[in-house]
């Protein structure tokens, strides 16, 4: 059955907008020591939960500037299974950044991998866009195979470019053109 209020859909999964009632299985995974370790945060409250469901329902997933972040629901179980952030750059409108999060319960079974590869083929099918980039650090070995599983080919390694939780990191930034996502997704 379909969800008449999801984005896009696998067969799995739906992606969606947040609601509110997501709150208390997003603050529990964004928490979650392995998901902060490499994200921008160093603790994730339900206050920062609710602030970011909020701002996600004045905001509309492609407005270039604005970060969406789209909610994975598992479509068996209506379970929260993690999360996609999109991003259409605002100087150039056919390029995008794209990021992840996923509840640790639920890695491992190639939720991400189906979520990822559904938010490109809307982005390059629906969206029409030309080039999509990631950037992961270097150390998060996970998510760069994530990257390299749905096409996305490692442009650069940045070398201890970003003061992050109180060292230097280094950064990969991954990318996919449109023609090569079409061969790819063939």
């Amino acid at each position: 059955m379909s969800d008449p209020a999801a984005f896009f859909e696998t067969p799995r999964l739906h992606v969606r907008a947040f609601r509110p009632t997501d709150l208390d299985e997003f603050v529990a995974y964004r928490a979650h020591p392995e998901v902060e370790r490499y994200q921008s945060w160093s603790s994730y409250t339900v206050e920062d939960g609710r602030a970011l469901i909020a701002s996600m329902q004045r905001l509309r997933p492609g407005t270039p500037g604005q970060w969406y972040q789209f909610a994975v629901e598992e479509r068996s179980s209506a379970t929260l299974v993690g999360d996609l952030a999109f991003k259409v750059n605002e100087s150039e409108p056919r390029e995008a950044e794209v990021g992840f999060s996923l509840s640790p319960a639920h890695q491992g079974q190639g939720y991400a991998t189906e979520a990822l590869r559904a938010l490109l083929g809307h982005a390059f099918g629906t969206l029409g866009l030309h080039r999509v980039i990631a950037v992961t650090d270097a150390l998060n070995e996970p998510a760069a195979a994530l990257l390299e599983r749905v096409g996305m080919r490692r442009e650069a390694h940045f070398h201890e470019n970003v003061f992050f939780k109180g060292a230097w990191g280094s950064e990969f930034v991954f990318a996919l053109l449109y023609r090569e996502w079409s061969v790819h997704a063939r």
